[in-house]
């Protein structure tokens, strides 16, 4: 199992929230919806964020900041690929 990491979606549902995530390319998304329900940091963050998606690699964390999906997606494009 890979590292885990903790993303907020500003959506109506689970659903919409999903799609979301799949049509960024986060095609191995494993969703657990509010096992964790967010904390009002994770709201107001969340809520404040121009494109409604941020996400932390530490989600026990609360001294990490919270960063735009679209640094976790320019470091995803630019780690090399494992060996076969």
């Amino acid at each position: 199992m890979g590292p885990r990491i903790r993303v907020l979606v500003h959506a109506a549902n689970r659903q919409r929230a999903l799609t979301r995530l799949r049509n960024l390319g986060l095609r191995a998304v494993y969703l657990r919806g509010n096992a964790e329900p967010p904390t009002p940091d994770e709201i107001t963050a969340v809520l404040h964020h121009p494109d409604g998606l941020v996400w932390r690699a530490a989600p026990d964390d609360d001294t990490e900041s919270w960063h735009p999906i679209r640094a976790l997606l320019r470091s995803t494009l630019r780690s090399p690929a494992a060996p076969a």
